[in-house]
């Protein structure tokens, strides 16, 4: 099974985005931006534990480019990260069709709501220790 989608123009002398790949003129992540990245991957996986089993089907982002806000499943996303990790780029994209917003949240609420959780279970520990 593919970790993201394939290709449907891989190998193919007539690509139309051949001539879009300058994969030589972007600079590499710096050590910091990597780790942030990684950081990033470590927090989609918590998010997505504890956000599907109410129903969120992954995040959205607005988009610094065309400022409207695109939302990316939980393996979507999980693909563009590690994308940017191996080619130092991200991955070109267009918004999802027709999502339902009701679906998907921003970082910063599944960063609020996975801080909850913890601060909700240190409670509990400190409450059962006491």
């Amino acid at each position: 099974m593919h970790e993201e989608p394939i290709d449907p123009f891989a190998g193919d002398p007539a690509d139309p985005s051949a001539e879009l790949d300058d994969s030589g003129s972007e600079d590499p992540l710096t050590a910091a931006e990597r780790q942030d990245v990684l950081e990033d991957l470590a927090d989609l996986e918590i998010y997505q534990a504890l956000l599907t089993a109410i129903g969120v089907r992954g995040l959205v982002i607005e988009c610094e480019d065309c400022h409207e806000p695109h939302y990316f499943d939980w393996d979507l996303l999980r693909g563009n990260l590690k994308h940017l990790l191996t080619s130092g780029r991200p991955r070109v994209h267009e918004p999802a069709f027709d999502p339902d917003p009701d679906h998907y949240v921003t970082w910063e609420y599944a960063r609020g709501y996975a801080d909850g959780v913890h601060d909700a279970l240190a409670s509990a520990t400190d409450d059962n220790d006491g």
